[in-house]
């Protein structure tokens, strides 16, 4: 499998047998890198719909839950996103949204749930993923699925931070 440009996501060709399938969906986040415009947009939107129906375990009591399926997501990630760059031989090819998944989720940790906050936090995460604010853009030049992963974790930590804050201020 080769780098391709002019192909969606600049691959050449698709996954061979079982595991790469795994991987490939995984880091594809089962073919939304594959969008032709905005994959990373349309991987956070899916992970943004996927957190409704878990939106309960991302506050309160059990809160651990939802930060240990992002620890998974995100260990997941760093993993596939490694083997599909390595095959698409691009550091950091379009079609690698597994990212999106974690970051996205991060934004919403330990937030009641409210439909502000659900699309302030899709808002936010993608702003910074754009922006890449320090040290995200630093983080992104890590080797393999490390440096993939690692500057969406910190785009969703600062949404995560600001809608903490307005929370706060919000707030009766």
């Amino acid at each position: 499998m080769h780098y391709h440009p002019t192909r969606p996501g600049g691959v050449s060709a698709g996954p061979r047998g079982v595991r790469e399938r795994v991987v490939w969906g995984l880091a594809t986040m089962l073919g939304a890198g594959y969008a032709p415009l905005a994959p990373g947009t349309v991987g956070s939107l899916l992970a943004a719909l996927l957190y409704l129906p878990l939106a309960g375990c991302f506050h309160g009591p059990d809160v651990w839950q939802a930060g240990m399926m992002i620890f998974a997501v995100s260990g997941l990630g760093v993993w596939s996103a490694g083997v599909v760059e390595r095959r698409a031989g691009k550091k950091d090819p379009g079609i690698v949204v597994v990212d999106e998944w974690a970051g996205q989720w991060l934004a919403y940790l330990g937030l009641p749930f409210s439909w502000w906050a659900w699309g302030a936090g899709f808002v936010l995460f993608r702003l910074f993923d754009v922006l890449k604010p320090f040290p995200a853009r630093r983080l992104e030049r890590l080797a393999g699925g490390w440096g993939v992963m690692l500057d969406d974790l910190v785009a969703g930590g600062y949404a995560l931070v600001v809608l903490q804050v307005v929370q706060r201020w919000m707030a009766p």
